[in-house]
């Protein structure tokens, strides 16, 4: 095993992240040339360049890159051990970071949020918006503690401990003005296929469970727009762009100008789900947040 200073990763995360070598200095208070001298040092002890340096920008080599992929959920899971030894058993600082979509804050996570802010002011709150595909990926780094994700999810493995907090159904939603006449008409999936589907893009898990239904009736899904907003796809269904599928929990407000397609076959429910790592320590903060589901 090499023996390599704390100090030279923690400079190089700092370089690696801002890309600047005069940012890095100024983060970790040392002079321009010492970041330098520093990225040498480390480069020469694992006899690899690290970063392409040119007069205007500063480069990831790909083993840099690869390094980073290591060293930045090092550096997480260091400030977590530092906030969690800091942080009082009666919530009086610290901080509480989650992972979720735009839809599961707006529509479920703000009360939650608004309540744990009223009992505990003081607990920092920082929130990251991702699909919840990707919430997988802030969890495995690091970046947060908890996330909240639809479940199934094609990422979550065995390491990641899943508690189901909510189950709902997922919807085709049509508008009255442009499509009434299929309100009171059950479709198949191939009836489907017939009209302009709105739906979130292939990096979400709602892209995953539809396609997943349509395979299942050996039929291949090709929609006419995928966009990362649910709100978004239920006001393009509004003005007639065609028919969105969405979850059940971000539609009530929108009835009654829309209506749900009624199908022959059933979607199977889904759940919205909090997940942490089995691996890394939950903060005081984060089990507090968990007593409220």
């Amino acid at each position: 095993m090499m023996d390599i200073n704390y100090e030279l990763y923690k400079v190089f995360y700092q370089v690696a992240v801002s890309l600047s070598f005069s940012e890095a200095s100024k983060k970790l208070f040392i002079s321009q040339s010492a970041v330098s001298q520093s990225i040498k040092v480390l480069e020469r002890k694992l006899n690899q360049t690290l970063f392409i340096r040119s007069t205007k920008k500063v480069q990831l080599t790909s083993e840099g890159e690869t390094l980073l992929s290591y060293v930045e959920p090092a550096m997480n899971l260091i400030r977590r051990g530092e906030a969690q030894i800091l942080e009082t058993t009666s919530l009086d600082s610290g901080q509480l970071r989650i992972g979720a979509s735009d839809t599961i804050c707006r529509y479920f996570l703000v009360p939650y949020l608004s309540r744990f802010h009223k009992e505990y002011p003081n607990v920092h709150i920082k929130v990251t918006n991702q699909t919840s595909i990707k919430c997988v990926d802030l969890l495995e780094n690091g970046s947060v503690d908890l996330i909240f994700t639809n479940y199934p999810n094609s990422r979550l493995g065995h390491s990641f401990h899943i508690r189901h907090i909510k189950e709902f159904h997922d919807h085709f939603i049509a508008s009255r003005k442009y499509y009434g006449k299929l309100e009171h008409t059950t479709l198949s999936f191939k009836d489907l296929l017939g009209y302009p589907i709105l739906m979130l893009g292939r990096s979400s898990t709602t892209s995953e469970f539809v396609h997943s239904m349509f395979q299942q009736h050996q039929l291949d899904l090709v929609p006419e727009i995928e966009l990362s907003s649910n709100d978004l796809l239920l006001d393009l269904a509004s003005i007639g762009l065609g028919i969105a599928f969405v979850p059940d929990y971000c539609v009530a407000q929108r009835l009654p100008d829309l209506f749900p397609i009624t199908l022959q076959s059933t979607l199977p429910s889904r759940h919205l789900a909090v997940v942490h790592s089995e691996q890394i320590p939950v903060s005081h903060a984060a089990r507090q947040f968990l007593h409220y589901f």
